[in-house]
């Protein structure tokens, strides 16, 4: 038996995130915030969850880190998994598997005309729908993309991983990169864009001993 469909509905932490305000008590134990860039996944980082993962930061603060995965498509339909949301993205488009927190819930990550439209901002015109997704913004949406779950961090617990020799390597997205068509070649492509020592790290094969 496959495991039940992801619903469209509202990770607890992307509704917690998005009712942060500057200048809240929450706010006052400043973080240099990642959100907007992509964590790519380094060689010592071994952890199945996000070993060779790219993952966009959709917001970060004293509170934590949160973010969807981009480049490990499931081998299943958008219109199969989560029927409701699948007019938000091209005919057979896959879901995506966003990270190991609330699995089941959908997480719909999208370029918007409008940035009124959008429950978190993570860069330039990039953010994340909340909750339900009303058909009148549906249909204002420039492309969007559906995950099921999403990656998350606690209080500190993102600083300390990129504190770590071998683990994540930042990188700033651009808007191209959520809706790549190469997911599978994402990992290799940023590391080269970002050039020099990463460069060579693109060419590592998924497992070093064949190398």
């Amino acid at each position: 038996m496959g495991s039940p469909a992801p619903s469209p509905a509202e990770p607890a932490l992307f509704a917690r995130a998005s009712q942060r305000r500057p200048g809240t008590a929450a706010s006052v134990r400043k973080v240099e915030s990642l959100r907007g860039q992509l964590l790519v996944a380094g060689p010592a980082l071994l952890d199945p969850n996000f070993a060779r993962s790219v993952v966009l930061i959709g917001d970060h603060d004293e509170e934590g880190a949160l973010g969807v995965i981009l480049n490990r498509p499931l081998p299943v339909a958008v219109a199969d998994a989560a029927p409701p949301l699948a007019p938000l993205v091209p005919h057979d488009e896959s879901l995506f598997q966003g990270g190991p927190v609330q699995p089941q819930s959908a997480v719909v990550l999208a370029e918007f005309e409008y940035l009124e439209d959008a429950g978190l901002i993570a860069f330039d015109s990039i953010g994340f729908l909340m909750g339900e997704v009303h058909e009148e913004v549906a249909g204002r949406l420039k492309r969007a993309r559906v995950f099921a779950g999403y990656a998350g961090w606690g209080p500190g617990q993102l600083e300390m991983e990129m504190a770590e020799e071998g683990g994540w390597i930042a990188e700033p997205a651009l808007p191209a990169d959520p809706f790549t068509d190469e997911p599978s070649g994402l990992w290799s492509s940023i590391l080269r864009r970002k050039g020099g020592q990463y460069g060579i790290l693109a060419t590592m094969p998924i497992d070093p001993s064949t190398n």
